[in-house]
C-alpha cells in the first residue's frame, strides 16, 4: 500500500470511529418517560396564604410567533395572575418541556420577551431565600412603551436548578453521558411597576407563600434536588 493509500485508510478509520462514538454517546432515553411531570393546573393551588387567583384579568397574550415557539418547546404551560388582600398583583408563568436536547431547550425570558418587542435591562443573578430554602434565580427588567415589568425566574434541567446558559448546557451534558435526555421547567414571576426593588420584594413574598404551600414532591418538580 502506497503512502496515499495508507493516509486514506487512516482517514477512513478516523471517520468511522468518530461516527461510532457519536452514535454511542447520543442519548436516547428521555427522563420525562420515567417520571410524571404532574399536571401544572392541579400542582399549583389557586389560593394560598394571602394570595388568590385573580380571574378578572387575563394574562398578557403573546404574539403568534411567540405562541408557535411555546407550542414547539413545551408540553405544558401555566399562566395565572394572583392578587393579595392589598390589591397587589403578581403574574406567574410555568412552562414544562420533556426534551432538553440542543434544539428543544427551555427558552429564557430574555429571548421570549425580546420576541414580543420588550427591551431587557438590569439583568443580574441572585439567591432567593424562600420557604426555608435557597433558590438560585435571575432577575431582569422588561420594558415596552409605558409597561415596566420586573421579572424573577429560574430554570431546572432534570433535577438541577440552572441559571446561566453554560450551567444549562453542562447539566444537559451530564445526562447525555448516561444516555439520558433531561426534561426542563421554567418558573417565572413578574409584576408591573417602575420601582424594581419594591417589585422584587413583592415577588419574594409571593414565592415564599407559594412554595410554603406546596408538597415536597411538588417542590422537587419546581426546584429540582440539586443546585448547579
Amino acid at each position: 500500500m502506497n503512502a496515499c493509500g495508507v493516509k486514506s485508510w487512516w482517514v477512513s478509520m478516523a471517520l468511522f470511529t468518530a461516527a461510532g462514538l457519536a452514535l454511542l454517546l447520543t442519548p436516547t432515553q428521555k427522563l420525562a418517560a420515567q417520571r410524571s411531570p404532574g399536571d401544572l393546573e392541579s400542582l399549583i393551588p389557586r389560593q394560598f396564604g394571602a394570595w388568590r387567583e385573580d380571574q378578572s384579568i387575563r394574562p398578557l397574550m403573546v404574539n403568534p410567533a411567540a405562541q408557535a415557539t411555546i407550542a414547539k418547546y413545551y408540553q405544558q404551560t401555566l399562566a395565572r395572575i394572583y392578587v393579595d388582600g392589598r390589591g397587589m398583583r403578581v403574574m406567574l408563568s410555568i412552562a414544562y418541556g420533556g426534551d432538553q436536547s440542543d434544539t428543544l431547550r427551555v427558552h429564557r425570558p430574555e429571548t421570549c420577551y425580546a420576541v414580543q418587542g420588550f427591551q431587557i435591562s438590569r439583568r443580574h443573578d441572585t439567591v432567593l431565600r424562600v420557604a426555608q430554602r435557597q433558590v438560585p434565580a435571575r432577575r431582569l427588567i422588561a420594558v415596552r412603551g409605558e409597561r415596566v415589568e420586573p421579572i424573577t425566574y429560574w430554570i431546572t434541567t432534570g433535577d438541577r436548578v440552572v441559571i446561566s446558559g453554560l450551567q444549562q448546557k453542562l447539566a444537559q451534558m451530564r445526562y447525555s453521558l448516561s444516555g439520558r435526555i433531561p426534561d426542563g421547567l421554567l418558573m417565572r414571576v413578574s409584576s408591573i411597576g417602575n420601582d424594581a426593588d419594591a417589585a422584587y420584594r413583592l415577588q419574594q413574598e409571593f414565592l415564599d407563600a407559594l412554595l410554603s404551600a406546596l408538597s415536597e414532591p411538588a417542590l422537587a418538580r419546581l426546584l429540582g434536588v440539586h443546585k448547579a
